[in-house]
């Protein structure tokens, strides 16, 4: 990383990729500039941060000046600017180093990569991964997100410790990235949609995103979902060890002896990777048939990699989910609580209550953003007990879906749990599912989900 030191350095793009950036060329006691298109009334919070730094910073907004960009040693965009700028061109041509956040990240990493790609999942799958390998002994770091970007890496207080990185990676992190070489690759899915202003056509982004797989060796792993990418000849023909993964059976889809991999068959889950073992999946925390899927591609990973049975089983029994993502909570007197704050549109809510099989206590509401509640009142009808309704949209929601089931309106979030769980009964769920953005009373989700487990928490 001291090749970096006192550099002078652009940052394109001011997101929270951006801030990492920042704070990890402060390190180096670099000299930064930053530079965003957007103008500088729609960034006023950012700004406001900007200048809080030290050493101060400058800053250009509403345009790319080129003089910023052939001023700078080094360049580095996050990925959601277009690589094609004709500012990264220029500068690239005058011999300027010119990195997007993610290669940069991976130029300086020295650890074990595993990526987890696919449009689906990828979040819970890397979550997963690395919760089993903590439980096995190993150290980890999780990243490739604009919440968590993978240059964070090298902020961490025990970076020498860290045995596996975790990268969530999509196709706008690959294109044009060079010498990318994970010891492990999971392919989720791949969907027919793409980023066109980043891509010509969908042969190009189908090119980008399978690209994660063009450095692995016979020494790599290769971990793909049958169900959804059996057909694809691509993984069929790679160098790297490939283990397939599925919800249905090997066995009864006659092709247990045609690959090797996860399948769940009678119950369990079963895995013949290296050696045969089975997992139990009673008492699973987890629910949901696209995190159970999810978990199926981590044991995969996990058995590729070594990992113990009784690590992979307490993986199984003890993993509570992905913040704010149909996430585990706790149970108090038989009454399970899980916090699905990142449901922010009625047909995730939809999609999330049916993944309980007991009955459910439905806090919903926040900011009003017209939504056609009516399209989903037969679905929540038929697996929620009780509806606690808080928020701007309260009364809205209440007049299109009171009459489904008992309905309770409050004045406060507080008062939402309070009520949810007075009303509960052994064996309910009740679950956080809003079904709104959360800038009514909070920043976002997050701290909406946050504010709940703490809520939770001091019952």
């Amino acid at each position: 990383m001291d090749r970096y030191r006192n550099k002078n350095v652009l940052i394109v793009g001011i997101g929270k990729t951006g801030f990492a950036l920042i704070n990890f060329f402060n390190s180096l006691d670099c000299h930064i500039t930053v530079t965003d298109i957007k103008p500088i009334f729609d960034l006023n919070k950012a700004v406001k941060k900007l200048k809080k730094i030290t050493p101060a910073i400058q800053m250009t907004f509403g345009e790319h000046r080129d003089e910023d960009f052939l001023k700078a040693d080094v360049i580095v965009y996050s990925s959601s600017v277009n690589p094609n700028l004709p500012q990264l061109q220029l500068a690239k041509n005058h011999g300027r180093a010119v990195f997007s956040e993610f290669a940069l990240a991976n130029q300086l990493c020295d650890k074990p990569i595993i990526s987890v790609c696919g449009r689906f999942g990828r979040s819970s799958v890397a979550h997963m991964i690395s919760y089993a390998l903590k439980l096995n002994g190993s150290n980890t770091f999780v990243g490739g997100t604009p919440d968590n970007p993978f240059i964070n890496l090298f902020l961490q207080d025990k970076y020498d410790e860290i045995d596996y990185v975790i990268v969530e990676t999509n196709s706008l992190q690959l294109k044009g990235l060079e010498g990318f070489h994970p010891i492990l690759v999971v392919y989720t899915e791949i969907g027919p949609e793409y980023p066109e202003d980043h891509f010509g056509f969908y042969g190009d982004y189908l090119n980008t995103k399978l690209s994660a797989t063009k450095n692995l060796n016979s020494d790599n792993f290769l971990i793909v979902n049958f169900d959804r990418l059996a057909n694809h000849t691509f993984f069929r023909n790679q160098k790297a060890q490939t283990y397939w993964y599925s919800r249905k059976s090997f066995s009864k889809m006659g092709v247990i002896h045609e690959i090797q991999g996860t399948h769940f068959h009678e119950r369990r889950i079963h895995s013949n990777i290296h050696f045969h073992s089975e997992f139990r999946v009673t008492n699973m925390r987890i629910v949901g048939q696209q995190n159970r899927e999810s978990l199926l591609a981590a044991i995969t990973a996990c058995k590729a990699l070594g990992v113990s049975n009784k690590s992979i089983q307490e993986l199984i029994i003890k993993f509570p989910g992905t913040p704010h993502n149909l996430e585990y909570i706790t149970e108090k007197n038989g009454v399970r609580f899980y916090n699905d704050s990142q449901s922010e549109n009625m047909s995730q809510v939809a999609e999330s209550v049916k993944a309980f099989k007991d009955s459910v206590i439905l806090i919903a509401g926040g900011k009003d953003t017209e939504q056609d509640y009516e399209l989903y009142a037969e679905q929540l009808g038929s697996h929620v007990r009780v509806i606690v309704l808080v928020g701007e949209c309260k009364e809205r929601m209440n007049r299109v879906l009171g009459n489904i089931a008992q309905t309770y309106l409050v004045g406060s979030f507080e008062e939402s749990i309070l009520i949810a769980y007075q009303k509960s009964r052994t064996g309910d769920t009740i679950l956080l599912s809003p079904g709104n953005p959360a800038t009514d009373i909070f920043r976002d989700f997050k701290e909406r989900g946050n504010y709940y487990k703490k809520l939770i928490y001091q019952f």
